[in-house]
């Protein structure tokens, strides 16, 4: 996702207005305009926002949401506040981009009236102490929030759901996203067994305007939007991919999810026939390096899926990071991704039986042309398997943190792919209960270290887990939770990239204060 210059301009303009101007004195001696300029500081950002997406059509699911900002030392402030409600309006139904037999499209638009009252509202009161909420049946809303002061900072939620039977049968978990205005999903699908549906949150007062791209392996789909979708204020519209092309079923598509105006939430909830459903969250911005992190020991298939937005051709070596060293997999060692085109090879049960993490890279060093990629990865076999996706992503940097984490069936994957590195995992109090915890490990170059997580003694409820990196190279994160149902084995990954929880300000060169007369 972009982060153009002007943003981190808005940025830092907000973050003034927030916390006042700077005003820097010159110390006694200094030589005026001469004086050495004080290095760049980073504060604590003052106001975060995240968009969670309606959960499910499903009348039998079941949704918990998972609220946490990290205790921060030293951190004072405002004391804050961060709390998620339902968007004002919710799409009437799942959007079709169908035409009638009139040849109008049919409106993405239209919404039904204001959500009521007894929708789900998750409220945070105070960092390092997780909070939760729950709603059951196929009419939860999409949830729109914000944080400020001591809560904003690395502020997550997580949206679990259980859907036990149907067509949508699976555990679906993800991590509530911010808004934005670039979006890549490597890894959808418009073939007959699966329904994709890419979500569309605004949580805006004004209504946003957003492109929907399908690239199918032979290159662009012809698309039957040209005006946008609009996204009506504080609202979201699920819009159902294959009815966005008159082209073939393709089994591999990327979408791209662009805003013309105003910026949006965007996730793409992937339901198959055979495999069961979850959340496809946007692949990390194109890089000629990736990591795809958390495989977990028993995955029966992984399949890669990548696209290369640019003019150029890809040539990716492939590489699973494993428990003692970096391999190339039998099923693959290259994947050649044409420009504009979807590539995916299946990578079959490339862990056999360790947890590991996909590394991609350039396989001509001096050529490094930028990709999108995202695995599905299955487990189990026949009727009884289970599907979820893992993105690439970024490195967990500083901090990053997951949300709804359970006593069991929790594991946490850490990957140092160039340089070994030791992290601190910190266990949050429980929702109902517990005792925060930290353990520190480290990970050795070139491997994926998979762990049961610390939990926190006397743990009721489900509980946060906060990655920091102490020293070394760039870890990537991922967490697998599983819960097993009717011997189907229900699972979902999230990964944990940094949250963003700082930025950087540059120190004044002068008293910025208002001078007497």
């Amino acid at each position: 996702m972009n982060r153009t210059t002007l943003s981190l301009l808005a940025a830092v303009t907000a973050l003034a207005a927030v916390t006042g101007f700077a005003a820097l004195t010159q110390p006694d001696g200094a030589a005026g305009p001469a004086a050495a300029a004080k290095a760049p500081v980073r504060l604590p950002v003052e106001r975060s926002s995240l968009l969670c997406p309606a959960p499910s059509t499903s009348e039998v699911a079941e949704t918990l949401y998972t609220s946490f900002t990290p205790a921060a030392t030293g951190s004072g402030g405002e004391k804050g506040a961060a709390e998620l409600k339902p968007s004002a309006e919710e799409a009437a139904d799942e959007t079709t981009a169908d035409t009638g037999k009139d040849g109008k499209k049919a409106d993405a638009a239209k919404a039904k009236k204001p959500a009521a009252a007894d929708k789900p509202v998750v409220t945070l009161a105070q960092p390092g102490k997780p909070v939760s909420a729950e709603a059951d049946g196929g009419d939860a809303p999409a949830l729109v929030g914000t944080a400020s002061g001591r809560l904003a900072p690395g502020w997550t939620t997580q949206q679990t759901t259980t859907v036990p039977a149907g067509g949508a049968r699976g555990l679906l978990g993800v991590s509530c996203t911010a808004p934005d205005t670039d979006f890549w999903f490597p890894g959808a699908s418009t073939a007959k067994q699966r329904q994709d549906y890419v979500h569309l949150t605004n949580p805006d007062d004004t209504a946003a305007v957003a492109d929907i791209e399908l690239h199918g392996p032979k290159g662009a789909l012809k698309t039957q939007l040209t005006e946008g979708i609009t996204v009506p204020a504080r609202s979201s519209v699920p819009v159902l991919l294959s009815t966005l092309t008159t082209d073939p079923a393709a089994d591999d598509v990327t979408v791209h999810v662009t805003t013309r105006s105003g910026r949006v939430g965007a996730v793409v909830r992937s339901a198959d026939d055979t495999l069961g459903s979850d959340w496809l969250p946007a692949s990390a911005d194109p890089s000629g390096t990736l990591v795809l992190p958390g495989i977990p020991a028993d995955a029966t298939s992984v399949r890669l899926v990548a696209f290369a937005p640019g003019e150029d051709d890809a040539d990716l070596r492939i590489q699973l990071a494993g428990p003692t060293g970096t391999f190339v997999p039998a099923a693959a060692r290259e994947l050649h991704v044409k420009s504009g085109m979807t590539a995916s090879v299946d990578l079959k049960d490339v862990t056999r039986g360790e947890a590991g993490s996909l590394v991609l890279s350039p396989a001509q060093a001096r050529r490094a042309t930028p990709v999108v990629a995202a695995l599905r990865v299955v487990r189990g076999k026949g009727d009884k398997q289970e599907v979820a996706f893992i993105p690439a992503t970024g490195p967990v940097g500083a901090r990053g943190t997951v949300a709804d984490n359970r006593d069991k069936g929790t594991t946490l994957s850490l990957t140092a792919p160039t340089t070994t590195a030791q992290v601190k995992v910190t266990a949050s109090a429980g929702t109902g209960a517990g005792t925060p915890t930290s353990k520190t490990y480290t990970v050795k170059a070139g491997t994926t270290l998979a762990v049961t997580p610390p939990v926190p003694a006397g743990l009721k409820g489900s509980y946060a887990l906060t990655v920091e990196t102490v020293s070394g190279g760039p870890v990537h994160a991922a967490r697998t939770l599983a819960v097993p149902d009717d011997g189907i084995p229900m699972f979902t990954v999230q990964t944990v990239a940094d949250d963003r929880g700082t930025v950087e300000v540059p120190a004044a060169r002068q008293d910025l204060s208002v001078l007497d007369d």
